[in-house]
């Protein structure tokens, strides 16, 4: 688990570091513009997003489901949706240390995980 978490860890702030960069020279106004531009493109930049979409949405779906749908279950799904990588790596950080390592509380959460 430990080895799992320093890789959360380093993929949180090679996200993080890079994203500043970019905000930086580009700012925040053509992120949704060049993203779904591309993806109307049907090039391969498009294909890429579109991928990525499909994942962040997984991810909010999953983040949702494990729970319950409950109200802050779907804010956080949201997140899941919006945040990317840098929601996720800090989402399975805190969950892991949460959990104790434990990966069927950290996939299924307490309930499920419990129940099986």
């Amino acid at each position: 688990m430990t080895a799992f978490r320093i890789f959360l860890a380093a993929m949180l702030i090679a996200v993080v570091v890079y994203t500043v960069l970019v905000i930086a020279d580009y700012g925040l106004s053509p992120l949704f513009p060049v993203f779904f531009a591309d993806i109307g493109k049907m090039a391969w930049p498009g294909q890429f997003n579109l991928d990525f979409l499909c994942m962040l949405m997984m991810s909010g779906f999953w983040v949702a489901w494990r729970h319950h749908f409950s109200p802050g279950g779907l804010v956080l799904g949201v997140l899941g949706l919006t945040g990317g990588a840098p929601f996720l790596t800090a989402y399975l950080f805190i969950t892991s240390i949460q959990t104790k390592g434990d990966v069927a509380e950290i996939l299924l959460g307490k309930t499920r995980a419990a129940a099986r």
